[in-house]
């Protein structure tokens, strides 16, 4: 039975008159984008297809050496750190010898990564890059001791990359949820430094006190640290249960929920609504997943310092007289 959509105050129901095919692009200097979902196989479809769906063949350019560490992230194979890592440890090898820190490669390489042939890419576009609109009930992992339903089992299948998430989305807590074919593009969305917020809709018993609120916002002792939100709202509610919105710059493990906690409060539900230039499409359903324009990757990478692939053109062929 598929899942329903749930209203919540920041999710009102849309009706199907209300959707519209147009897409915003990533606005300039990360402001908020809104898209429309584009539709997507089930996965009983997908499964009984011939095939997957061919995007357009990466057309590979010549190009100089480049760090191995960077080649692999943006490869998606992981993150730079987690590359660099790897390559410490021994597990990675270049035409047969072990890699070193540093190291450069090129498309005429072989390389292994735990004894497995990476097939590294040197894109002339974009990498790929989609919205998940995670349900609860899922885990955001592919190896899982307790055989829980992933949220990798959902996205379009891949030929040659995989998926890397930015970021994670507890157990129980639904929303949007990013991935990219680029462990650098993901690495960079996840990192401190660009300081992108990540805002949640958040469903407590009761309600916070004046008091609770200030801590919340002016800090709260964890157990790996102080935290604080940089915004909280009052969204209303009915009976035993109220809403707030919230915001803040960083994503530890269940920290919300054990900021709540710390002025007593416990949260019974919770959604991210926002991470950074990315708001949750009113229309995209829970399952469902939304893919981005190469125009509107470009445009991202840009505002976050990255090297930009060229969009490739395409090349309408002439027929002859």
């Amino acid at each position: 039975m598929p899942n329903k959509p749930r209203n919540t105050p920041f999710r009102p129901a849309s009706p199907d008159s209300r959707r519209s095919r147009a897409r915003k692009p990533v606005a300039d200097d990360l402001e908020t984008m809104e898209a429309t979902p584009e539709k997507i196989p089930a996965r009983d479809e997908r499964r009984s297809s011939s095939g997957p769906e061919k995007r357009g063949r990466h057309a590979e350019v010549a190009v100089k050496p480049e760090r191995l560490h960077k080649l692999l992230a943006q490869s998606g194979v992981g993150s730079r750190r987690e590359m660099e890592e790897l390559i410490a440890a021994g597990r990675v090898t270049v035409n047969g010898e072990t890699a070193q820190i540093g190291q450069s490669a090129t498309s005429a390489d072989r390389i292994k990564v735990n004894g497995r042939l990476v097939n590294l890419k040197f894109f002339s576009r974009p990498p790929r890059m989609i919205i998940y609109h995670k349900p609860d009930g899922e885990i955001v992992s592919r190896d899982d001791p307790d055989h829980r339903p992933s949220v990798f089992n959902s996205l379009p299948r891949l030929s040659g990359s995989r998926w890397v998430a930015v970021g994670r989305l507890d157990f129980n807590t639904s929303g949007l949820l990013l991935f990219t074919t680029s462990g650098e593009l993901a690495n960079h969305l996840m990192h401190p430094r660009n300081n992108l917020v990540r805002e949640y809709a958040v469903r407590v018993l009761g309600e916070l006190s004046l008091e609770a609120q200030q801590r919340l916002l002016q800090g709260v002792e964890l157990d790996d640290g102080p935290a604080q939100f940089s915004t909280l709202q009052d969204a209303g509610g009915d009976g035993a249960n109220h809403w707030y919105r919230v915001s803040l710059f960083e994503g530890r493990n269940r920290e919300v929920r054990r900021m709540f906690e710390a002025v007593g409060v416990t949260v019974s539900r919770l959604m991210r609504v926002r991470y950074g230039p990315f708001v949750l499409p009113p229309n995209l359903k829970r399952g469902q997943v939304l893919e981005l324009d190469e125009r509107e990757v470009q445009k991202l990478m840009g505002e976050l310092g990255m090297d930009v692939p060229p969009v490739a053109r395409r090349v309408t062929p002439r027929r002859g007289k």
